[in-house]
């Protein structure tokens, strides 16, 4: 697949360190204020000089697909692409060369491939979930549905329905064969206010499998892991490496499921562990 982003952060063959970063939220702030976007041109800078000094690779691992990526890089006018871009809640992951043209990575995509996931699948289980459970969700239509992951929003009515509710999605499906991620909506990365995010996808893809494939792929040892990310769908992610942080601005849903957390907020809060693990 021939797409050009950007420049890539500098590469070497040596691989010691690997960085995963959440991308909306984390590594993107979406209000770009002068100050934000300041911080994230630094951390630019000290990220292309930790690559060269220690060997390190760099990966963003995204719900966003890659046209919202370059729209976002755009708009905050970034220098620099990662090593590699797990978009699509990680269902798709691109290695970046050095002149910012994205590869599909073949071994991921083989895994893909055999996967048994398909639309109509989905569709059954969104209409039962309607018929016999009375469990309404929303297609997310504002970017379109890809091909391995289905995007839509429950929005909650009650604590104690929307308890039972999420159960039961998960339940169907499990047996349903699917992977599925669950998590509170973030209104700062443009989401509505009360719902959930509900995402199906094939089986052993997500966040976590995704630091998992790269921590092989790459061969570095699991002591040399570090994440960053900002809401629910990070934590899997933050608890696989070894060292997972959650952003000062993450979200209240996030902070009450892990313990790890930046003081400052976006660019200062990934800065502030990194100046200390280095």
């Amino acid at each position: 697949m021939n797409y050009r982003i950007n420049k890539s952060f500098s590469t070497s063959h040596e691989v010691n360190y690997l960085i995963f970063f959440d991308f909306d939220e984390t590594y993107f702030p979406h209000d770009c204020t002068d100050e934000l976007l300041n911080n994230l041109y630094e951390l630019e800078e000290y990220l292309n000089n930790l690559v060269h000094k220690r060997f390190v690779k760099i990966g963003w691992v995204t719900g966003s697909d890659l046209n919202q990526i370059v729209h976002k890089m755009e708009r905050a006018n970034l220098s620099y692409s990662p090593h590699f871009i797990a978009s699509n809640l990680g269902t798709e992951v691109y290695n970046v060369r050095e002149n910012g043209e994205l590869l599909i990575n073949e071994e991921w995509e083989k895994r893909l491939t055999k996967a048994k996931f398909f639309n109509d699948k989905v569709k059954e289980l969104i209409s039962e979930l309607y018929h016999v459970y009375r469990i309404n969700l929303v297609e997310q239509t504002q970017f379109g549905q890809k091909r391995y992951k289905f995007n839509y929003y429950y929005y909650e009515r009650s604590k104690t329905q929307s308890q039972y509710d999420l159960k039961i999605i998960r339940h169907l499906a499990k047996i349903n064969g699917m992977g599925i991620n669950i998590n509170r909506c973030n209104p700062k990365a443009g989401d509505p206010e009360g719902a959930f995010d509900i995402d199906f996808i094939p089986l052993h893809t997500g966040k976590k499998e995704i630091v998992n494939f790269m921590i092989k792929y790459y061969q570095v040892p699991l002591v040399n892991t570090i994440a960053f990310g900002d809401s629910g769908n990070d934590i899997e992610m933050l608890k696989t490496v070894n060292h997972g942080y959650l952003l000062g601005n993450a979200t209240e849903e996030a902070k009450g499921l892990h313990d790890k957390v930046t003081i400052s907020h976006y660019s200062s809060g990934i800065l502030e562990v990194l100046q200390k693990l280095f």
